[in-house]
């Protein structure tokens, strides 16, 4: 390994939360720097992440961002495509994007769905502009599964939020769920 390289996991803000069988995996852009002092997931309390899990149902209930690890217990992991780097999209350097790292992981963990939960993460990994990737569900897969996106729940893009195609996914997760011959089901 040279220099340059870094080993998965290291230096990462915020643990991914990774494991075989996941339904679903949701795919942040980078930790807030509220979330990267917290070392949890979303945890501005602005952020309607753990609100919205819960309204769509997604989780039973609305989730702490400290309880972020038990989310496979629902069939839900998390990543970044920016693991080692927090901030605001646009404040990101050009280094802090990982794609062929979130790609790996995909390859690796094979979930039946990934859903990037910003049109910017969804773009440094797709090679797309934001403009040509609508809400909901991709045409491409990623990696052989299927790729969904989503509109940020972050404070700075609420005048922009709409639940329905949080709802959409939600719907889309509880038909992999209840069918035993979809290509990942969750017990």
């Amino acid at each position: 390994m040279t220099t340059t390289e870094v080993p998965a996991g290291e230096g990462y803000l915020v643990p991914d939360v990774l494991e075989e069988g996941l339904t679903l995996v949701l795919v942040g852009t980078a930790p807030s720097r509220i979330s990267a002092r917290a070392k949890a997931y979303y945890a501005n309390p602005e952020n309607k992440f753990w609100r919205v899990l819960a309204q769509v149902g997604l989780t039973p209930r609305q989730l702490a961002p400290r309880e972020y690890p038990t989310l496979p217990q629902y069939g839900i992991g998390l990543t970044d495509v920016a693991k080692r780097h927090s901030g605001v999209d646009s404040a990101l350097p050009g280094e802090a994007w990982a794609p062929d790292e979130l790609r790996e992981k995909i390859r690796r963990y094979r979930p039946a769905l990934v859903a990037f939960t910003s049109k910017r993460g969804a773009s440094e990994t797709l090679g797309l502009p934001t403009g040509k990737l609508p809400y909901g569900p991709q045409l491409l897969p990623l990696e052989g599964a299927e790729v969904w996106v989503l509109p940020s729940t972050s404070p700075l893009g609420h005048t922009h939020f709409r639940l329905e195609p949080w709802q959409a996914l939600s719907d889309r997760v509880k038909e992999l769920r209840g069918n035993r011959n979809a290509p990942h089901p969750v017990p």
